[in-house]
């Protein structure tokens, strides 16, 4: 599998989602919106579920239209408006806690996940399987460590080129996540 396809038909994704991936086009917000009409998603409103297949054919247009840099920036919006328990109060429970938001967003089927493996004291692996594109994935994960990160740490995260990744046709990428 690769990104911008849906393990499964039937998925959909929660309109708060796509709301908060809209935002996060800043002033491509506009664009972003005739992107998603065209794929299918019109007017989008919380409470409401959109196919996530058109959703992921929205964010191939907006790659297409917009490139890679534009996905990157959707996925470090994301964590900046998104509320977080009280529990989850270091960079490494920010990590694993994608996971749990990721399956409260979406429903209706397989939809992969994100798994948070720590290496040391300040690096850890990310495997991201799921259809989303890679540049979002690394954007999310980048926002999600800066916004925990401890104070003075500089936060790198990098896709693994030596390991299998969805922009090669893997259901899977893997980051590196040091900080």
């Amino acid at each position: 599998m690769a990104q911008f396809r849906a393990f499964a038909t039937g998925v959909e994704v929660n309109g708060e989602t796509v709301l908060s991936v809209v935002a996060g086009l800043g002033e491509f917000e506009e664009a972003g919106r005739r992107i998603l009409a065209e794929s299918g998603i019109e007017d989008p409103r919380l409470g409401q579920w959109y196919p996530q297949q058109a959703w992921l054919d929205a964010f191939r247009s907006i790659a297409g239209r917009l490139g890679p840099s534009a996905l990157r920036a959707i996925g470090r919006a994301i964590p900046a408006s998104a509320q977080w328990p009280p529990e989850v109060d270091t960079l490494e429970k920010a990590l694993a806690s994608i996971d749990v938001a990721y399956h409260l967003n979406h429903r209706g089927g397989e939809i992969g996940s994100y798994h948070y493996e720590p290496v040391n004291y300040a690096s850890g692996k990310m495997v991201c399987r799921n259809p989303y594109p890679s540049e979002f994935d690394q954007g999310l994960i980048e926002a999600v460590a800066q916004k925990f990160a401890p104070a003075g740490a500089f936060v790198v995260v990098r896709l693994d080129e030596n390991s299998p990744t969805r922009k090669n046709g893997a259901d899977a990428c893997t980051y590196w996540v040091s900080w």
